[in-house]
């Protein structure tokens, strides 16, 4: 292993961060290439610690030379966030600086690679994949930074922009594990979803404001798309996933022990680790449209306490929480808006009026435009 240190733009004088990023096996290897980072939300630590006994698995499989592709990883993706505090509480879904979040707003040169290397492509689609993933890398090399997140966005893509998976380890605040990942990765994902044990893997073509995984993901269908009929065959040559870590609080060495090694096993399963892997187990859980995950909002402020747990089925209508004024003692109740799955909720317990405390995931699609909160 070796470590590369990446100085981000520094945001005034006297000041300067760097991300940190360990290389494992050999770059550019024909057994391909996998890039993981956590906890880009830099307060949603689950990531952070399995990251950790990764790291220790991959010091142990590298000294016995089992590595046969090239993996990458970012222990701690947002050094920026990392350092916000206000009022002993940290805030790292946010840049304080300009309020954007961290998981949003990548840059999108997927046309400008596009224009640029039309005239190269042929008949051979590895080859194809190859030139591209070429022109992308020196275009994100040469897109203009101005900020400190905006460099820190840039030195992300630029490691990730190459590999043939991308792990984006997240947490919601109460939660199952759950995926997130483009509609043209879906088969991709469905093995990574059984090894992880995912209860939920939600799909979209394009969730709106460029979220880092799509960023990485969607040039390739939608380069398939441009060049359809051209001759030019292109794979989906990047399997980019969002991999929720169930909540906040769920940072337990026994549970992150657990997803490292299943992470693992998945990339042994993808043939870029030398190491006897365990059968596919069976589904634990099914895709379903993002569009089809609803949020349950509060009409009302108050004290929150949640009748069903995580993981449940609910029908629609039926109570999943209350929200109790405590001046006139009146209880509202939330209800499931579909058939579904409760598969994240709120971890605070006072509650302001229309925010949203919890998502259950239906079955069918129901909203459209923007599909990410904030």
């Amino acid at each position: 292993m070796h470590t590369q240190r990446h100085a981000l733009l520094s945001p005034t004088p006297g000041t300067q961060r760097e991300l940190i990023s360990l290389h494992y096996g050999q770059a550019g290897s024909s057994a391909g290439k996998a890039y993981l980072q956590a906890s880009l939300h830099a307060d949603e630590l689950p990531g952070m610690l399995v990251a950790h006994h990764l790291r220790l698995k991959l010091d142990a499989l590298e000294a016995q030379g089992r590595i046969k592709g090239e993996i990458v990883l970012v222990p701690m993706a947002n050094p920026i966030g990392l350092s916000q505090h206000l009022l002993h509480g940290h805030l790292g879904r946010f840049e304080a600086t300009s309020g954007e979040n961290f998981n949003r707003y990548y840059p999108d040169l997927i046309e400008a690679v596009a224009e640029r290397a039309a005239p190269e492509l042929g008949a051979d689609a590895s080859a194809n994949v190859t030139l591209l993933r070429r022109h992308l890398r020196e275009a994100i090399a040469a897109h203009k930074v101005e900020t400190e997140l905006q460099s820190l966005r840039r030195q992300l893509m630029l490691l990730a922009c190459d590999a043939d998976i991308v792990l984006d380890l997240h947490c919601d605040n109460e939660a199952v594990l759950h995926l997130y990942t483009e509609t043209p990765c879906a088969a991709d994902c469905e093995p990574l979803a059984r090894f992880l044990g995912s209860r939920l893997t939600l799909l979209a073509l394009d969730s709106g404001d460029r979220p880092f995984d799509e960023a990485c993901s969607q040039p390739w269908w939608r380069w398939a798309q441009r060049f359809e009929g051209r001759g030019t065959p292109l794979p989906q040559a990047c399997l980019s996933v969002t991999v929720e870590l169930r909540g906040q609080a769920d940072v337990e060495h026994a549970l992150a022990e657990r997803d490292a090694q299943n992470l693992l096993d998945f990339l042994a399963w993808r043939g870029l680790i030398d190491m006897s892997v365990p059968a596919l187990p069976e589904p634990l859980g099914d895709a379903r449209p993002l569009a089809g995950s609803m949020p349950v909002a509060s009409p009302v402020g108050g004290v929150l306490t949640f009748l069903r747990q995580p993981g449940e089925t609910l029908r629609a209508g039926e109570v999943l929480a209350q929200v109790i004024d405590p001046i006139s003692n009146a209880v509202t109740d939330l209800t499931s808006p579909v058939d579904g799955l409760l598969f994240a909720r709120e971890s605070v317990r006072l509650v302001r009026a229309g925010q949203k405390v919890a998502k259950v995931a239906g079955l069918q699609a129901r909203r459209s435009g923007k599909l990410l909160g904030d």
